[in-house]
């Protein structure tokens, strides 16, 4: 399904933020780890998350969900003997439970998304992995990859930092359930610190102890841990709250997003402090974000790598600042589900936006006039990319025609609802 973005010059309402991906994510995993029963309250629906729900019932888990929670009986390090498992588009669920699965004897995860996940590479982990006894079978690093475990031991482990953050915390669950001490060492640069944080908050809210130096560079983990069955509240979500709040700012808005933790450890809470830094007429108190925009904004620099799921909204609202936006230290950003300098821009350009890129930026020349629009653009199935690029079209001055925005799914199934609910002219088209 495409989605047809027409200019939009008004929004107007309030809506609560969706919960945390993230969060939802890794509380589910350490529910399942645990042998007790845990709680979690307000979990995320979308894609990734119903395939993580999926994948550790195979595993063993039993789940039973309400409107409100959802309780999960755990399998603690004794995962069943299941053959396969599909993660679909989820990348973040792959590296996890290609770590969970080094209890497993055999498991194989399938190719599904051959275009996107299917492209990705995981040697960093399969690399790690094959330190503590896990053979893995792949190809060429991505999908399909096939995990022979069983009996990991502890001891020494060195991973790479420098393409994704997800390898380590991968580690970081599995290693509390191994009989042996581990120390993990952090190899080159370790992107988006601030998730890794994220992992350490919640394995902490789990009973597992994890020794990590100031800088996440080195950890170590005293084996024979056990998970403790819990009771979690999620948070709501700032990456896809941030494409919202990207639309407020472009419009003339009085735009209202409840649930978004003031406090929160999720690096892209910086949209808030971003919009600030473009002047953006906003408040942030009692966990309620008010904004008042009146599509002036003006161009900023920052260093995207704590807020990276939140850089595509930023450079959205940027194509309409005075003058010339900076977004540095980015280059993580191309080993998504797609690449998300290279392919977002060439559609922003598309569109036509004045941006430019570099291996780990992305320059944007600001339009306060607005861009032409009137064409029809492709997201490469990447629910990000759909969500910055929506926000260009309400500003554009011809409509905008997104291909497979369905995807969008993937983390926000309701982006498109509730964009519609605070007065954008979006419409679903086959």
């Amino acid at each position: 399904m495409d989605v047809i973005v027409r200019p939009t010059p008004n929004l107007q309402g309030e809506i609560g933020a969706l919960s945390s991906k993230n969060y939802t994510t890794r509380y589910l995993l350490v529910a399942a780890l645990s042998e007790g029963i845990s709680t979690i309250y307000h979990p995320a629906h979308s894609e990734d998350s119903d395939a993580i729900r999926r994948c550790i019932a195979d595993l063993g888990a039993v789940l039973t969900e309400d409107d409100e929670k959802i309780v999960v009986q755990g399998f603690g390090a004794r995962p069943s003997n299941v053959k396969e498992l599909n993660v679909g588009n989820a990348g973040a669920v792959l590296r996890f439970l290609m770590a969970v699965a080094a209890l497993s004897p055999e498991v194989t995860f399938v190719n599904t998304y051959p275009d996107s996940l299917g492209k990705r590479p995981h040697d960093d982990l399969i690399t790690a992995l094959g330190q503590i006894g896990v053979e893995v079978e792949h190809n060429e690093g991505k999908l399909p990859i096939t995990i022979r475990g069983g009996k990991p031991k502890g001891g020494k482990i060195t991973v790479s930092g420098a393409v994704s953050s997800q390898y380590l915390s991968a580690l970081l669950f599995l290693t509390p359930l191994l009989e042996e001490d581990s120390e993990i060492i952090v190899l080159d640069d370790l992107k988006s610190k601030v998730v890794v944080g994220q992992t350490l908050e919640v394995l902490e809210q789990a009973g597992i102890v994890v020794h990590a130096a100031d800088d996440y560079m080195s950890f170590k983990v005293p084996g024979g841990q056990k998970y403790a069955a819990k009771t979690y509240t999620v948070q709501g979500d700032y990456p896809g709250s941030a494409a919202v709040l990207a639309a407020a700012a472009v419009t003339k808005s009085d735009v209202t997003i409840q649930r978004l933790a003031e406090k929160s450890k999720q690096g892209e809470r910086a949209i808030v402090d971003v919009l600030r830094m473009m002047e953006v007429p906003l408040t942030h108190e009692n966990d309620v974000v008010h904004v008042q925009g009146n599509g002036i904004l003006k161009a900023v620099e920052f260093d995207g790598d704590a807020a990276t799921d939140a850089v595509l909204a930023m450079v959205a609202a940027a194509v309409f600042a005075e003058g010339t936006s900076r977004f540095y230290n980015v280059e993580n950003l191309r080993y998504k589900e797609c690449d998300r300098i290279t392919d977002y821009l060439a559609e922003l350009t598309r569109a036509g936006a004045k941006v430019e890129e570099r291996r780990d930026e992305i320059i944007v020349h600001g339009q306060p006039d607005g861009v032409e629009g009137g064409v029809t653009i492709n997201a490469h199935y990447d629910h990000r990319v759909i969500m910055a690029l929506t926000v260009v079209g309400l500003r554009a001055r011809q409509p905008l025609r997104i291909k497979d925005a369905h995807h969008v799914a993937k983390s926000y199934p309701q982006y498109f609802d509730h964009l519609k609910a605070l007065g954008a002219d979006v419409e679903w088209v086959k």
